[in-house]
């Protein structure tokens, strides 16, 4: 069986690549195969975490602080296993193929992380624009903030897809060892049940709702949200965000 684990996937070809490649390898799999993808989970489901009570508690920032440090930490590693793979030149179908996903990948990559520092303002209660109103491109849901929403969740997605087709062509001209088949299979397997489990507990809180609340008093809450199967609540004045309700009061006195 160690034998077997050992072995290269395809026992006809030797497994023999140098060092730039094996690195490139091993860290387009950590960006790619763990911490992109953790980044994709804790945006996702853990925009109101564990024990939090949401709707009375709203806006905490654990899931963007993660999201951040996955992302970005991806990014970094991304950047320099690309460095190391910049001389290689494949002539299989399978080197062309993983080489045309891997450019498309750093170019959709590139347009993320661009809309992202471009993505506008916040607004709202909490963070109001220097002349004391709430307006915001993500409070008031400006053109800007949903074409950046759609961009962004899409081609994350996009993004996610391409890079198991990417792991497993690169591991095919690397003619990886049997056991790192195994592995990052059983690790993509655990994600799928983690996502599916988080989806059916209806973890996926609407990213508006989880900042400012069900209030439909809030412009977000008017429109439809933009993604799949996210959660929404229904307003209720009882568990009002105690915080809204104390500027609310102070508006209606002025």
């Amino acid at each position: 069986m160690l034998d077997w684990l050992l072995s290269p996937i395809d026992p006809t070809r030797a497994h023999e690549v140098g060092a730039a490649i094996s690195w490139h390898g091993r860290g387009m799999v950590l960006a790619w195969g763990f911490l992109l993808p953790l980044g994709v989970l804790a945006a996702r489901f853990f925009k109101v975490m564990p024990g939090q009570d949401w709707p009375r508690e709203i806006e905490n920032p654990t899931w963007w602080l993660l999201h951040r440090l996955f992302q970005y930490s991806g990014l970094a590693v991304m950047v320099l296993a690309l460095a190391l793979i910049l001389l290689f030149q494949g002539e299989t179908p399978s080197a062309q193929l993983h080489r045309w996903l891997g450019w498309s990948m750093v170019a959709l990559t590139a347009i993320q992380f661009v809309a992202a520092l471009a993505h506008g303002t916040k607004g709202g209660p909490r963070a109001p624009a220097p002349d004391g109103s709430t307006f915001g491109d993500h409070y008031d849901m400006t053109r800007r903030r949903i074409v950046f929403e759609w961009v962004h969740k899409n081609t994350g997605y996009l993004l996610l897809a391409m890079s198991i087709i990417a792991i497993l062509t690169g591991l095919w001209i690397a003619n990886a060892f049997v056991f790192m088949w195994i592995g990052i299979i059983i690790w993509w397997g655990v994600l799928m049940l983690a996502f599916a489990l988080l989806q059916r507990a209806s973890r996926a809180v609407d990213t508006y709702q989880a900042i400012w609340g069900p209030d439909p008093v809030h412009p977000g809450n008017r429109r439809a949200p933009i993604g799949w199967g996210l959660r929404r609540a229904e307003f209720d004045p009882a568990v009002e965000p105690e915080s809204i309700r104390q500027r609310r009061d102070a508006r209606r006195r002025k």
